[in-house]
């Protein structure tokens, strides 16, 4: 039997239910019932997380930053296939998560190289663990105006200052016009910026 916690974080705007003991075939059913909803859902190792809705700061914070990063690599002509939210997982791995934006970089794959993640709440689900699983060589954290980045070494994250996908990728000029209040002067001006230095 499922035992149910409802959490509600400081951000009113977003709310997360946390079931306990939830199996596989629970989780299928779940999924079915909640489609055409805003719910994502998190699981790993029978603790499933269902998220909703997505605020509108949590969907603009991740279009810019996705925006930024395709801006670079387009610019750098560095082939990429965007995933957006496809959901990753297996019953195998006990995972399944939805990210908020996912990459392959070189050639297409069944798993991401790169994840973002916008971070609106604490608590919940460990991300990383279900992506360590999967194998995901990197994932990028922006929690309040600020970059962390993940890379897998061995069978384990290691925070980073560089990207070891994009090595030449300044971050911190990165996070800086994605902390830009318009998205489109951010776009634009990053642009602009790597037009300068190439």
């Amino acid at each position: 039997m499922s035992s149910l916690v409802l959490e509600q974080p400081s951000n009113a705007e977003t709310s997360y239910v946390l079931l306990y003991n939830v199996s596989w075939e629970k989780l299928e059913q779940l999924d079915v019932a909640l489609a055409g909803t805003n719910a994502r859902l998190s699981y790993l190792d029978g603790l499933l997380e269902i998220m909703s809705p997505l605020s509108d700061d949590h969907e603009d914070n991740k279009k810019t930053l996705a925006m930024l990063l395709e801006v670079y690599m387009r610019m750098k002509n560095i082939r990429f296939y965007g995933r957006g939210s496809a959901t990753i997982g297996k019953k195998e791995d006990n995972t399944r998560r939805e990210p908020d934006e996912s990459y392959n970089l070189g050639t297409k794959k069944p798993i991401p190289d790169l994840i973002l993640e916008v971070t609106v709440t604490s608590g919940g689900i460990n991300k990383l663990e279900i992506y360590r699983r999967l194998g995901v060589a990197e994932v990028w954290f922006w929690e309040d105006g600020l970059l962390s980045v993940y890379c897998l070494q061995g069978d384990s994250y290691i925070k980073a200052n560089q990207s070891n996908l994009l090595p030449d990728l300044n971050l911190d000029v990165l996070a800086k016009y994605a902390r830009m209040a318009d998205q489109y002067d951010a776009i634009n001006e990053y642009t602009a910026f790597l037009n300068r230095i190439s």
